[in-house]
């Protein structure tokens, strides 16, 4: 299990994480969300061993990463940038990482390097940049660790190569209990892969949840009534957002269905229409609600 506790990163003057708590159980897949500059590097350059925070603790299965060889063995970190790579050939990264992780597994490297058909003798700096991305994403795999953390993931690839991607992370998840960390601006890649996430912004965590109670817990409806609802029928907070076009009420709501007919029924409801939301629209709505603005996250 991955643990941090009052942690607080400064880089001078500017705090890139501000006394933040998080808690990841083992076997599970991770999402973190926010935009540039929010703190999702620097939560897995923590969890890696790559800074040492001013503040709180960071610990993997109850230890403390930062100059813990053993607990850096178990972590492979993923990071966004690749030029430190384009020295080697792909059987030179092999080789390499083969050194420093005990559990590296050169048969499960040549069966993901086949699966994504990679040039073996050609520098990484000559690939482009989905190919380098696979190409760290295979070693990484191969690595046989126990944590596997991802700064933006599926940057870069094309979207064949995005699905191969995401299939060998599951697969991984699988066959041996995998944690990975996967931190992205794109709402739909960290819905396809993630069981839980969470949101940063300027260095605090606005929430972290399991993803199918934050589609659960929120909901796009359409309503008319019999008679025109009071001008402060929606001034609750459970309502996030209301609008009228004619007779026609859009609401957007917090709650299970079952909450939505508690408040909306009374109001004798001629048609209700309780509406899917996609993920981009629940943060953004959620995002409101706590007063920041949505679109700083973009």
């Amino acid at each position: 299990m991955i643990n941090l506790k009052g942690v607080t990163k400064k880089f001078d003057s500017f705090t890139a994480l501000d006394n933040i708590d998080l808690e990841i159980p083992t076997g599970t897949s991770f999402g973190l969300l926010g935009s540039n500059g929010a703190g999702k590097s620097t939560i897995l350059r923590l969890l890696s061993g790559i800074y040492r925070q001013q503040s709180g603790d960071i610990l993997i299965d109850g230890s403390s990463v930062y100059d813990h060889e053993e607990i850096k063995e178990r972590v492979f970190f993923i990071d966004d940038e690749t030029v430190q790579f384009g020295s080697f050939t792909l059987e030179g990264l092999r080789n390499y990482y083969s050194g420093f992780y005990p559990k590296f597994s050169t048969e499960t490297f040549e069966k993901l390097a086949e699966t994504v058909k990679l040039p073996r003798k050609k520098r990484i700096d000559t690939f482009s940049k989905g190919m380098k991305r696979q190409a760290i994403v295979i070693t990484g795999l191969a690595a046989g660790t126990d944590y596997l953390l991802l700064d933006e993931a599926f940057d870069g690839l094309d979207p064949t190569m995005r699905i191969i991607v995401k299939r060998m992370i599951v697969d991984a998840m699988l066959d041996r209990q995998l944690t990975a960390v996967i931190s992205s601006h794109n709402l739909k890649e960290i819905n396809e892969v993630c069981d839980s996430v969470a949101l940063l912004h300027q260095g605090k965590i606005l929430f972290n949840r399991d993803l199918d109670s934050v589609k659960g817990n929120i909901h796009k409806v359409q309503a008319a009534f019999r008679n025109a609802p009071g001008e402060n029928a929606f001034t609750i907070p459970q309502v996030l957002h209301s609008e009228q076009n004619g007779s026609i009420y859009h609401l957007i709501i917090r709650g299970s269905e079952e909450d939505i007919h508690d408040i909306l029924d009374p109001m004798e409801p001629v048609i209700l229409d309780i509406i899917p939301m996609t993920l981009e629209e629940i943060f953004i709505y959620e995002m409101e609600g706590l007063g920041y603005n949505a679109d700083r996250l973009k």
